[in-house]
């Protein structure tokens, strides 16, 4: 083979490497390493999750009313609470929360001579109620999107009394009334619903649904709780949660 034919080999070669080299674009090679980063990032975060769990704030309205003696003299009336919780087990069907919620319970009640004239149960009438309690809550999941559960907890009740004490004690009437309200009742002593605390035991069951709305979810309580020293009660409260 002659010299000359060899460089005019040697040419063509590097006429056709030049070209491969110019018609790869450097920005695909970019887009190419992005991509196998990107790739590489969702094998390490795992699969998407369309329902958060965790550190949740929440808020419920509904009703509630008595069952026991005060059924007679308090009206069923509104419940709304607060609270705070965060879910500590987090499985594909079970998961488990803790939660501390302060709650707040309305009642008309019944007057004062209306209780005298029937024995009873002599409570302040119209009344509010406040509640501080720690639950547990445990849930399975029949569908992604649905919960069902129960929950258990106790807490601390006070019903502060709406009036002053002067209308309401043993003591000497003001002037003008005649006589207080536990005197109107013959009673020499306070029952006890205004006075103390009530150590409260709370459970029941509830239901959630996640929403497509990212970290928002909506559901329903239903409570029974039973107020050492008040009364036994029921409440039923939709609730709206945000998870963080």
């Amino acid at each position: 083979m002659s010299l000359s034919s060899t460089l005019l080999r040697l040419a063509l070669l590097g006429t056709i490497s030049v070209g491969s080299a110019q018609a790869q674009d450097p920005s695909d090679l970019d887009s190419t390493d992005e991509k196998k980063a990107s790739a590489a990032e969702r094998a390490r975060s795992g699969p998407v999750r369309e329902i958060n769990r965790g550190l949740f704030m929440k808020a419920n309205v509904g009703g509630a009313f008595y069952l026991g003696n005060l059924s007679s003299a308090l009206s069923a009336g509104t419940s709304t609470s607060v609270s705070i919780g965060q879910d500590f087990l987090d499985r594909e069907r079970t998961s488990m929360a803790w939660e501390f919620a302060i709650q707040q319970g309305v009642h008309q009640g019944a007057d004062y001579l209306t209780q005298a004239q029937a024995g009873g149960p002599f409570i302040q009438g119209d009344t509010r109620t406040y509640t501080i309690a720690a639950l547990l809550e445990w849930n399975t999941y029949p569908a992604r999107r649905w919960g069902l559960g129960a929950r258990a907890g106790a807490g601390v009740m006070i019903a502060p009394l709406l009036m002053q004490k002067d209308y309401y004690g043993t003591g000497t009437a003001p002037p003008g009334l005649g006589r207080t309200i536990l005197q109107e009742w013959g009673l020499a002593a306070d029952p006890g619903y205004h006075n103390t605390p009530h150590p409260t035991l709370i459970g029941g069951p509830n239901i959630e649904y996640y929403t497509k709305l990212s970290h928002f979810s909506v559901g329903l309580d239903v409570d029974v709780f039973y107020a050492i020293g008040f009364d036994l009660g029921a409440s039923a409260t939709g609730n709206m949660k945000y998870t963080f």
